[in-house]
């Protein structure tokens, strides 16, 4: 088989025995020349090879990045139940206090904590806890 290509300086055809085609294709070095003497030679371009690694290479990247953005997101989920865990067990005693009518300020008991707590330490705010 052949190919027919173009020369770039005269626009005349030429053609190519398959074999010479494809290694001028593959190496710029490889040159022809066209019936009126104009020597050619292909431009060294990507490759098809070379645009497939290259893009075999960005997908790899990509999965990668993507990968690391779920192992951040896991970690990030895992320290806010440890985090929740821990605040949980800081308010549970505190709870258990104030339902046996301790004061969380000067750890007095009292019948009445509510009264003693809005006439005593009008300051202290109890934060909504769930």
């Amino acid at each position: 088989m052949s190919v027919q290509v173009t020369c770039c300086r005269c626009g005349t055809m030429i053609v190519l025995p398959d074999e010479h085609y494809r290694s001028a294709k593959a190496s710029a070095q490889i040159s022809f020349y066209c019936t009126y003497g104009h020597q050619q030679h292909f431009a060294q371009g990507e490759t098809e090879a070379e645009k497939l690694r290259r893009e075999r290479d960005r997908l790899k990247q990509q999965a990668a990045f993507k990968d690391e953005m779920i192992a951040n997101a896991n970690r990030r989920a895992l320290n806010a139940e440890r985090t929740a865990s821990a605040r949980k067990g800081q308010i549970t005693p505190l709870k258990n206090r104030a339902a046996a009518g301790v004061c969380p300020c000067c750890n007095r008991t009292f019948e009445n904590i509510r009264r003693h707590m809005a006439s005593k330490h009008p300051a202290f705010q109890v934060e909504a806890a769930e």
